[in-house]
């Protein structure tokens, strides 16, 4: 009988809560590491440790900024939102977020075992709550506030 990699039953089971919670893009990074481990793509890890959440804050905020750079929001628009109360609120928050994201960052490179408790609760929050999964490194964040870690 075969010893069963651990690390790959965990990356199954999220991939499944994410199948479960219809949370793709959970799903599809299990899936697309588990490829890269039960492949020969397998050296890669240290490349996608190092690099991995930068790209995706990289391609996050292309997504996020795409309306401004096709026009569909104006600077006019970007102008004005200092002009009313709930866009100067949107700042604040939207400042507020970025703030709280960096400290998820940090936090998580600095102990990473709570990557796994972020995800879970971001999968079950989703499943149990029709959440929607936009915020580990936000929840992280809160996280570090939480334990004191900056």
């Amino acid at each position: 009988m075969s010893h069963i990699d651990p690390t790959l039953l965990i990356l199954l089971v999220l991939a499944g809560l994410g199948i479960i919670s219809h949370n793709m893009t959970v799903t599809f990074a299990m899936l697309f590491l588990l490829v890269v481990r039960i492949t020969p793509l397998n050296p890669f890890f240290p490349w996608v440790e190092k690099y991995g959440l930068t790209i995706g804050i990289l391609i996050l905020t292309v997504g996020v900024m795409a309306p401004i750079a096709s026009g569909k929001i104006s600077a006019q628009d970007i102008f004005s939102s200092f002009l009313n109360w709930k866009s100067l609120l949107a700042i604040a928050v939207g400042v507020l977020v970025s703030w709280l994201g960096s400290r998820g960052v940090a936090l998580m490179s600095s102990q990473p075992s709570t990557v796994a408790g972020l995800l879970v609760g971001t999968v079950l929050g989703v499943a149990l709550f029709r959440g929607v999964p936009v915020g580990p490194l936000i929840a992280a964040g809160i996280l570090s506030i939480m334990i004191g870690k900056s």
